[in-house]
């Protein structure tokens, strides 16, 4: 178990769990574990626009130069940006400042190698320790202090980045786009990367105030969206999330198309180039049953791991597959990014649009999705999925299924709550399945709250 970090990152609500206070002992503790060898260490990082960014950028800056660590500063920027660019301009670590697609209340501090990869468990640990140490007799001298400043030319770098990922041919002359960067960290680098392609460009959710990143538009709010592309009789709507790691896709008919979907007009397009390796994809637990039987019937393999997209990643890198990505839309293509990029996402599946020349909605319906239904339970304290009337809902809703759908119940790595999702050929009996497991948590976290202590009492 970890302290401090989740599944992605140390992410809660600002001056709540992500204080001032933790910031600057996160930023000592992971310069002292990036500084190694005899010379200037650096430090890239970049935020997306919520308000609590300033609050905690500048507390991460006073700790990364209290332990001699010189700082980059890039502004608002997508975490994939601040992947390639810690590894692009050789820095020890970078950082990224955002809670993804969670609400403005919400902040959250990811870190990543000089590789531009997500940190391991194991190293998060360590800085969990140093965190937890006395980290003032190992603050650097007055003469070795870090300096800090900011860079001007991110944005064009990752511009010219994500435009190289296309091939050097093609171009999005004639294509309609409809972006929406749900006033995110992509609301500047993703619309001038669409029009340097050559794409009649509209933008939505392009105006960040620090209050309403995620708000009503984005990629887990794409009603905007599909009202903006049959307004406009787009070619295609593009969603990104607050920080701008995951991508959902809105066809010329207003139809959503989510990260299944993706990966499936991906896997097929690189299988027919050559360019797909070990035969196969990487996603979660999440994914639909539908994908996994396209692509067994184009002689492919789907593997599924932990929801996560760093543990779709640690997978691809342990074996060698260089596509992945899980439903919500982190789709991740080692061939050119280190994590989920929905900007570079986006660009492959207008790429393959573009060859087939047909429209999106054809292109991107390569299977017949089972039904799934996905319920969230929020709890307060205790373990609900402990509870022996828990256990038995579960195993009597699996049961129930059995070799025609799948049960998942896991808690969220990023908030309290516990998901419970169920497909299968048979709509009505998933949905009872889920409502009975749902019911049982309920009632199991109901009965945790009522029986803890009250402060104060005997």
């Amino acid at each position: 178990m970890r302290k401090y970090f989740g599944t992605d990152g140390i992410r809660g609500r600002a001056n709540g769990v992500i204080t001032p206070d933790l910031a600057l002992k996160v930023g000592q503790a992971a310069g002292l574990m990036f500084q190694r060898g005899d010379y200037r260490h650096r430090v890239i990082i970049g935020k997306d626009t919520r308000l609590s960014g300033y609050m905690i950028e500048n507390a991460l800056v006073a700790g990364f130069t209290s332990v001699g660590m010189d700082v980059l500063l890039l502004g608002p920027m997508p975490t994939p940006a601040v992947a390639m660019l810690t590894r692009s301009m050789r820095c020890d670590l970078g950082v990224m400042i955002s809670a993804s697609h969670n609400p403005y209340e919400d902040n959250g501090i990811k870190l990543f190698g000089p590789d531009g990869f997500k940190l391991n468990d194991d190293v998060e640990r360590e800085i969990e320790s140093l965190i937890d140490s006395d980290l003032s007799l190992r603050l650097a001298g007055s003469s070795l202090l870090g300096r800090a400043k900011r860079i001007e030319s991110a944005d064009a770098r990752y511009i010219e980045f994500a435009k190289r990922t296309l091939p050097r041919q093609l171009d999005l002359e004639g294509m309609r786009v409809v972006i929406d960067c749900a006033n995110g960290a992509g609301y500047k680098v993703a619309p001038e990367a669409l029009w340097e392609l050559g794409a009649e460009v509209m933008s939505i959710g392009v105006e960040p105030n620090g209050f309403n990143i995620n708000h009503e538009v984005g990629s887990t709010a794409p009603d905007a969206l599909v009202h903006k592309v049959r307004e406009l009789r787009a070619d295609v709507g593009i969603a990104l999330d607050g920080d701008a790691d995951r991508v959902l896709i809105v066809d010329e008919k207003g139809h959503k198309v989510d990260g299944d979907q993706l990966m499936a007009v991906v896997a097929r397009s690189w299988q027919e180039d050559g360019r797909l390796s070990q035969g196969g994809i990487v996603a979660t637990v999440m994914s639909n049953l539908g994908l996994e039987r396209f692509l067994g019937e184009l002689g492919l393999s789907l593997v599924r791991t932990a929801v996560g997209d760093r543990y779709v990643l640690e997978h691809m890198r342990a074996h060698g597959f260089n596509l992945g990505g899980e439903q919500s839309g982190h789709i991740i293509m080692s061939d050119y990014t280190t994590t989920g990029d929905g900007l570079i996402a986006a660009l492959q599946l207008l790429a393959v649009v573009k060859r087939l020349d047909r429209p999106v909605s054809e292109v991107c319906h390569c299977f017949e999705p089972l039904p799934q239904i996905l319920k969230n339970v929020r709890y307060k304290s205790g373990q609900p999925l402990q509870s022996e009337t828990v256990v038995k809902a579960i195993e009597a809703g699996r049961e129930r299924l059995g070799a025609r759908g799948r049960l998942v119940i896991r808690p969220s790595g990023t908030e309290p709550v516990i998901r419970v999702m169920a497909e299968g050929d048979d709509s009505d009996l998933i949905a009872r399945v889920v409502d009975d497991v749902v019911d049982a948590v309920s009632r199991a976290a109901s009965q945790t709250l009522a029986d803890a202590p009250v402060k104060g009492a005997a």
